[in-house]
This record gives structure tokens, C-alpha cells and sequence, in this order.
């Protein structure tokens, strides 16, 4: 996997529009793990599928992707595999059970939610957020590879990069 990292360039507006879908990615991520935490035999798949009544539950969470939802309950579901896979594995002190996020930086969007517009400087979110275009500075050109090469977009408010990964 190959990471290309971006500053992205916005308005105030667009940096808390980037900060409001952060926020809602950490509330699914931990509605998830609650999820899990009060069914038992809660499978990845059970997550994903969790993600869509999460969506018509709460009108906040429509407003992000439902692949970025879904984004979220992958990772939830790393977390507890990797728990499971700790405890199989008899690794000594403390397993690393999965636990609620207080602070997530970064929301991720797979191949749907955004566009790399033609000339590959600018990206846009056509999610319900509202990010809309931004600039990106940086030193790689995105010419030399196609579109559908490109699998994840994250931006990150923090830092202020937007990771293309491929």
C-alpha cells in the first residue's frame, strides 16, 4: 500500500464541516462498540448493517457516507478481532480490550463520498456534510495513476492532510 499525503487547503467553514464528520465517525465507532459490548456473536458484518439504523436513528449520521459509516465499523471491528486474536495467542499483561474513542482525528472515505476533479489538484466531498472542494499542496502528481486505483481518502483535521491511499 502506497500513502500520498496532501495538506488541504479550505475555508474555517470547511475545517468544521471536516471536524462535524470526524465527530459523527466517533460516535458510530463507539455506538458499534456498544453494540458489541451488549449482544453476543456480533459478526463484522452485523456492524455494517448496524451502521444503517444508525443512519435512520439519528439524522446526524445520515449525514455522512454510509461507506465512511461503515469505514467506522470496520475499524470497531479490527479493534475486537485484534482483542480476540491477543487473547488466543496468550499475549502476556493486557489484551488491548477494544475501547471507547475520545479524541478520533480522522474520518475515511473509501471510493464513494468524494471526487478527484480532472486536473487531480482539487478534491471534492459529495457526502451531506457539506466539506465541499479542497485544495491540495503537495509535491506528488496524481496523474500517473487512475482514479479507481485510488481506495481511501482521509482527511484529517489535525494535521490537515488528506491521505490518498491506493
Amino acid at each position: 500500500m502506497i500513502v500520498f499525503e496532501f495538506k488541504a487547503k479550505g475555508t474555517k467553514q470547511q475545517y468544521q464541516k471536516i471536524d462535524e464528520a470526524i465527530r459523527i465517525t466517533q460516535f458510530i465507532r463507539n455506538k458499534c462498540l456498544r453494540f458489541w459490548m451488549d449482544n453476543h456473536n456480533v459478526k463484522y458484518y452485523d456492524l455494517n448493517k448496524y451502521t444503517a439504523v444508525l443512519a435512520n436513528e439519528f439524522d446526524f449520521a445520515d449525514k455522512l457516507n454510509s461507506m465512511a459509516r461503515q469505514s467506522a465499523a470496520e475499524r470497531t471491528a479490527f479493534a475486537i478481532k485484534r482483542f480476540f486474536d491477543n487473547c488466543k495467542a496468550k499475549v502476556p499483561g493486557k489484551k488491548g480490550y477494544p475501547r471507547f474513542q475520545k479524541n478520533n482525528r480522522s474520518v475515511e472515505y473509501k471510493t464513494s463520498g468524494w471526487k478527484l476533479l480532472d486536473y487531480r489538484k482539487h478534491i471534492n466531498f459529495t457526502d451531506k456534510c457539506g466539506i465541499g472542494q479542497l485544495k491540495l499542496i503537495g509535491t506528488w502528481d496524481l496523474h500517473f495513476y487512475q482514479i479507481k486505483q485510488i481506495k481511501r481518502i482521509r482527511p484529517d483535521l489535525v494535521t490537515s492532510l488528506s491521505k490518498v491511499t491506493h
